[in-house]
């Protein structure tokens, strides 16, 4: 009988119940940086003596601290680090690229779309698109699509979207994704909108290349006292209580009830659930919170995150976005 796995269940819990799951695995995780759910991810998974594992990110000296991190603990397994700005598209590419030309690599088993940014100031990216929707949605779209060919290459291929249930804040806005230049721009409804997009993703590419083995997830990791992503937050406590009466303008239950805040190691679990339990072959696509498949019911799931005809039109529109077509 398989374990129950809660709220309270961490990520080195788990990966100590999918040794076999992570050994000899390649793994590439992006925006690993300290004090990430994405590092305490790494680091847990490396005791089970994966092949190698790629750390992504923007920031090298960042990158180099969470490798140490692992070598300190597990000097056997390999790391690997790959520079990479998801909010700009020829940087994606480059970045790409150089995955692509590693031919002692000819294979990725699990991709892990960790980075992410929060509730941040209005901006445009390089490329002309605000900036969470190009970070956290249009770079993780570009570059998983570049790399695809070594994904499919591994005979169990998983990509793994770390969303939020703060995809209540938004679905895709069709008409107005940009925000009108700043004009109609709410930080807290753009971050809905690039988490909306994030599980969205993982819809899309279930569907596609469900056929050809490949498993994707999305997830909410919860609320984490320690992590580094609200770190942006110009004021919090003026911030959160955007947040907190967005909530309530559009009805969610989160703006009257308190938030349970998770450790880091709880907050990575469904991470490492998501990329190595093997169950979860049977619910491709699905969207999960607190090491389980959501439930509409009782969790936060909203309905334009999940529909698939959102999500092809989604694809369509970040193919536009980006200038490639992916035909799968």
């Amino acid at each position: 009988m398989a374990p129950a796995y809660n709220q309270t269940t961490t990520a080195e819990e788990l990966a100590g119940h999918f040794p076999a799951e992570i050994k000899d695995k390649v793994v590439l995780t992006t925006g690993p940086s300290p004090t990430s759910i994405g590092a305490t991810f790494v680091e847990a998974i490396a005791r089970a003596q994966p092949a190698l594992i790629i750390l992504a990110g923007r920031n090298p000296s960042k990158l180099q601290k969470t490798a140490d991190a692992i070598s300190q603990k597990q000097p056997q397994v390999p790391v690997r680090l790959l520079q990479l700005d998801l909010g700009s598209l020829a940087a994606v590419r480059e970045a790409a690229a150089e995955v692509k030309s590693w031919d002692d690599v000819p294979h990725i088993d699990v991709l892990v779309n960790n980075a992410g940014i929060m509730a941040t100031n209005f901006a445009l990216s390089p490329d002309g698109f605000e900036n969470q929707f190009a970070t956290n949605h249009l770079g993780h779209f570009l570059f998983t699509n570049l790399i695809m060919g070594k994904i499919l290459a591994s005979r169990s291929p998983r990509v793994v979207n770390v969303s939020s249930d703060g995809h209540r804040l938004s679905p895709i806005r069709w008409a107005d994704y940009n925000f009108r230049e700043g004009e109609t721009y709410n930080k807290w409804t753009a971050y809905g909108q690039s988490k909306t997009a994030n599980i969205l993703l993982a819809v899309s590419l279930a569907e596609k290349l469900g056929s050809k083995d490949l498993l994707a997830y999305s997830l909410h990791p919860g609320v984490i006292s320690s992590t580094s992503l609200s770190a942006g937050l110009e004021d919090s406590d003026t911030d959160f209580a955007a947040l907190n009466a967005l909530d309530k303008s559009l009805g969610n239950a989160e703006g009257w009830r308190g938030f349970r805040l998770k450790t880091d190691q709880e907050g990575a679990a469904t991470t490492v659930y998501a990329a190595f339990e093997p169950a979860l072959q049977e619910n491709n696509g699905a969207y999960l919170q607190d090491c389980h498949i959501a439930d509409p019911w009782t969790d936060t799931v909203k309905p334009w995150a999940t529909d698939k005809v959102e999500a092809e039109k989604l694809w369509k529109l970040s193919e536009k976005l980006v200038g490639q077509e992916f035909s799968y």
